[in-house]
């Protein structure tokens, strides 16, 4: 069953712990992002892990493969459950991460790669000088590439799932930002799906942040989110 993760797209510890409060059991996975994780550091992911949570820290980190594997190893050491490095970081690199979170067993964390950020179009890959392919197909050749190097899993849109979760191993995660429950505002996603289209075409994890977190009330817009997960799971 896919599992429901909702951004901490907040500034401080304390709206952390507040959204986290607020939304109560329902939801049991969080992502700390760059915004969070600079305010305030590894005392935020102690903080939600404190309160019986599992956390996504999402750094996407590029650098050299000793850089990468350090910092995998500290998040392992923090507790965390997944984390994000970026596919065009190599071989070497990828490799290092995956190794550093296999030093933790079957506990540690798992490695996620972003293949193509979801905000990113086919405009946007031609002014970084990747031309001749769709923002699906440079998908696909990343996610091949990561994972054949020893990732566990992808950041990856919604659009872009159905056709990975047909060719990738069996047992590979597909954590998809991007998603929308009908209605709501996209934002700056452009390449987006609702829960249901995201479940149906095989997401393992499906990560939301405004739609829950500027709700008048975040833990029914939690409920109706993972009731709309499971209906198809």
């Amino acid at each position: 069953m896919a599992e429901l993760i909702v951004a901490l797209d907040v500034q401080t510890r304390e709206e952390a712990v507040e959204k986290v409060k607020l939304i109560g059991d329902p939801v049991g996975f969080y992502k700390i992002g760059l915004e969070l994780f600079t305010a305030e550091g590894p005392d935020v992911v102690k903080a939600v892990r404190d309160l019986g949570k599992k956390v996504f820290l999402d750094l996407k980190f590029h650098d050299i493969p000793r850089t990468v594997e350090r910092a995998v190893r500290s998040g392992g050491k923090l507790g965390v459950d997944l984390m994000t490095i970026h596919s065009v970081g190599g071989r070497a690199m990828i490799r290092a991460a995956a190794d550093a979170a296999a030093e933790f067993g079957e506990a540690g964390p798992k490695i996620l790669a972003v293949t193509v950020l979801t905000s990113l179009d086919q405009g946007d890959l031609e002014d970084v000088g990747i031309s001749g392919r769709t923002p699906a197909e440079q998908v696909a050749s990343m996610a091949r590439f990561a994972t054949e190097c020893g990732a566990h899993g992808l950041v990856c849109s919604p659009k872009e799932v159905g056709a990975l979760s047909g060719v990738l191993k069996a047992g590979t995660l597909f954590v998809t930002p991007g998603v929308r429950p009908a209605g709501a505002a996209v934002g700056d996603q452009k390449r987006v799906a609702t829960p249901a289209d995201a479940v149906r075409d095989g997401a393992t994890h499906l990560v939301v942040g405004r739609p829950v977190l500027a709700a008048e009330n975040p833990c029914d817009a939690a409920r109706a989110i993972l009731a709309e997960m499971n209906a198809v799971s």
